[in-house]
């Protein structure tokens, strides 16, 4: 294991519709009343108010980055309306972060869309690009001094829900997917693999990622990239063949538009099987998580490593977590998983800085149950209460990474 870089980033991530609360324009918003099962984000985390608290936490802890979105049905409620006071609201964000010595990672859009952009076709209408791109201008006027700035939060995630929308739209599938898989909470059952997105559905998503990587470079000083959710993806034997094939739609695709970026963002939580047929379900097992899948620290070395070999730029861990209500056990994993990314620093992967997801127990797109936070949310009182583990990640920045990277004592 080697020692982390000078000037290296540690820090949490969040996205707004998770945390922030009563995100009424949006599609998400419209879509958790709609479908059974689903539970309601509500008033989420009140984070839309008690962004200083939660950013102050974070400083407090010893971290100095963080990692959050802008919510575009918000800046955007109706078509070329721009409010001057939502831009106003995550423009105190960020000098917020500033002001307590904390990088801003600005997200432009995390899964979720103004619901008047959804009900005109989403990103499969015809000017769907042009929209982004001007939703991304007027971002930009608040962007001008961001360091980090993601266009897309996991491309391949939002072309696959995408396509499972429209499949579920035409009766041709009964039940909605969401990101997080369905069976939380159950390690002992079966979790079936989440469908492989086509690439027509990713293909009007770069093109987006472009054209907003090109207006936001002539008017800030960004470095612009968009994250990828990793898979980590591993071929058991016969499946070599199909592991270049799920891996290209499922990863490839979305890496090899990072062409030009300034850096690409990993995502990384567990690892998955490819034999011959394809993915390979989770199997049960006691130690999965409380979404079902694989307790596979390793995962998080597996996608650096793949992606620094795919784009050669420089990379930043956008999100790695686990989802478990045993904060010993995120402890543990979180552990395991940054002496993996030292690992794979050591062997010559340009990693600029590790977020962890998430700062705050939040929404998980369509459930509450899952907890991957570091810190705990009373969803009554909106109450703060931080985990041991976020002491502990604290402790790991202070000392930029040497404990787990093997210069000093483990924690």
């Amino acid at each position: 294991m080697t020692e982390f870089p000078k000037g290296f980033l540690w820090g949490a991530s969040t996205s707004p519709h998770q945390t922030e609360g009563n995100n009424v324009n949006s599609d998400w918003w419209a879509r958790e009343g709609l479908i059974p099962g689903m539970d309601l984000s509500g008033d989420a985390d009140d984070s839309y108010h008690r962004f200083g608290e939660d950013m102050r936490l974070l400083a407090n802890a010893g971290l100095n980055a963080y990692r959050f979105g802008i919510e575009w049905a918000r800046i955007e409620p109706r078509p070329g309306q721009f409010s001057l006071a939502e831009l106003s609201h995550y423009r105190r964000m960020i000098q917020s972060a500033f002001d307590l010595g904390v990088t801003p990672v600005v997200t432009l859009h995390h899964f979720s869309s103004p619901r008047w952009f959804a009900e005109q076709g989403g990103w499969s209408a015809p000017d769907a690009v042009d929209r982004f791109t001007k939703f991304a201008a007027a971002a930009a006027e608040i962007l001008h001094d961001v360091p980090w700035v993601i266009t897309i939060n996991e491309p391949n995630m939002l072309a696959m829900m995408t396509m499972m929308e429209d499949a579920f739209r035409s009766g041709q599938v009964k039940e909605w997917q969401t990101p997080t898989i369905q069976e939380e909470g159950i390690a002992d059952a079966p979790v079936m693999a989440l469908p492989t997105p086509s690439t027509e559905y990713g293909a009007p998503l770069a093109e987006a990622h472009h054209a907003a990587r090109e207006i936001l470079r002539s008017r800030t000083d960004a470095r612009i990239g968009w994250s990828v959710a990793n898979q980590a993806f591993l071929a058991s034997p016969g499946g070599e063949a199909k592991l270049l094939e799920v891996r290209h739609d499922w990863e490839d695709f979305y890496l090899d538009a990072t062409s030009g970026d300034d850096f690409v963002g990993v995502q990384s939580y567990s690892s998955q099987q490819v034999d011959a047929n394809g993915i390979v379900p989770h199997p049960p097992h006691p130690d999965n998580t409380l979404v079902g899948t694989a307790f596979r620290p390793d995962a998080l070395g597996i996608a650096i490593r793949h992606t620094w070999e795919r784009t050669r730029l420089p990379i930043l861990v956008t999100e790695n977590g686990i989802a478990t209500s045993d904060d010993e056990r995120r402890v543990s994993y979180t552990r395991e998983a940054l002496r993996h990314l030292s690992n794979a620093i050591g062997e010559g992967a340009d990693v600029r800085g590790y977020l962890h997801w998430s700062l705050l127990d939040n929404y998980e797109w369509g459930h509450w149950a899952p907890t991957f936070g570091l810190v705990a949310v009373d969803r009554t009182t909106f109450a703060r209460a931080p985990k041991p583990s976020l002491t502990w990640l604290g402790d790991v920045a202070r000392a930029n990474g040497k404990p787990v990277a093997g210069g000093e004592r483990s924690i």
